[in-house]
């Protein structure tokens, strides 16, 4: 799986509302001190889902606790009200959504980052003391295609599958390059354990991520013949399954809140794919509501 390809797709992320960062400008203050920081996430939110891996997989409970947010925000704005006070403190007169996930800083009662992959960057790099390398040395490139990859192959193409209210061919073009995908994916994990290295990196974080919310959400608006070639990738469903086994992965699977998250926000039509799970997720499960 060739990554060269990938680096002129243009990210897709939101535009953060705060983007500082842990250890990078001396004069922002924001020093790498254990217990200073705090995430705020919901496991049943895709960007919370990877921090949360991340953390665990650093082993930070004591060096930057974290407060779980409730899978569906309570706020009208469709914000958390619990992270609106942190807001306001942060931004005179802040009129967005309180949305998580939140790295905020406890000394001064103000938020540092709502951008996810910057908040896992920082733990990593300033918190996790070598017990995991999950960004190696060499493989940043390799790490942000990856995120690309996910964020469009499988995101945006699924999506465009299941959308309601577009022409076939729009469908037909979003459920081609999701199977382009998996099949490039499938391939590449052919031999291989984890998705870049001999060892679990944030690549397989973020693929992992992409996978669960692939089963857990997106299905639900194909029809049972898409959702079965989207299952007729063993090695790559394998490796899903063999991660979500990894204590670090399957703990902070919360099916009910991605469930709720998504009812709450879903717009579309439930189509035949939704009886065809992929994987058994309840198994390794660890999270409820």
């Amino acid at each position: 799986m060739s990554v060269t390809p990938l680096a002129t797709v243009p990210s897709t992320q939101p535009t953060p509302a705060f983007r500082g960062r842990i250890g990078r400008d001396a004069r922002s203050g924001h020093y790498a001190v254990p217990r200073r920081y705090r995430l705020h996430l919901a496991p049943a939110c895709p960007n919370g889902l990877r921090i949360a891996v991340v953390h665990s997989l650093l082993g930070l409970d004591d060096a930057c606790p974290v407060t779980f947010l409730d899978a569906v925000p309570d706020g009208p704005d469709g914000g958390h009200s619990a992270l609106r006070p942190l807001y306001e403190a942060s931004a005179h007169r802040y009129a967005g959504a309180a949305v998580g996930p939140v790295l905020s800083d406890d000394w001064s009662g103000r938020i540092v980052s709502t951008h996810a992959p910057d908040i896992t960057r920082d733990l990593a790099r300033h918190f996790g003391g070598g017990r995991s390398a999950l960004y190696p040395c060499g493989a940043e490139s390799e790490i942000e295609a990856v995120e690309r990859l996910c964020g469009q192959g499988i995101e945006q193409a699924a999506q465009a599958a299941g959308a309601t209210g577009q022409d076939t061919a729009a469908s037909t073009a979003g459920l081609d390059r999701l199977l382009e995908t998996l099949a490039a994916l499938e391939r590449w994990l052919v031999g291989r354990e984890y998705l870049i290295r001999d060892q679990i990196t944030a690549a397989d974080v973020e693929l992992w991520v992409a996978l669960v919310q692939l089963d857990t959400v997106h299905r639900h608006h194909l029809d049972a013949a898409a959702v079965h070639r989207i299952a007729d990738h063993p090695v790559l469903w394998s490796y899903a399954r063999r991660l979500a086994a990894h204590p670090a992965f399957g703990s902070h699977l919360d099916l009910d809140g991605i469930a709720r998250r998504h009812h709450a926000h879903c717009q579309g039509l439930e189509a035949a794919g939704a009886a065809v799970q992929i994987l058994d997720w309840a198994g390794h499960a660890g999270r409820s509501a």
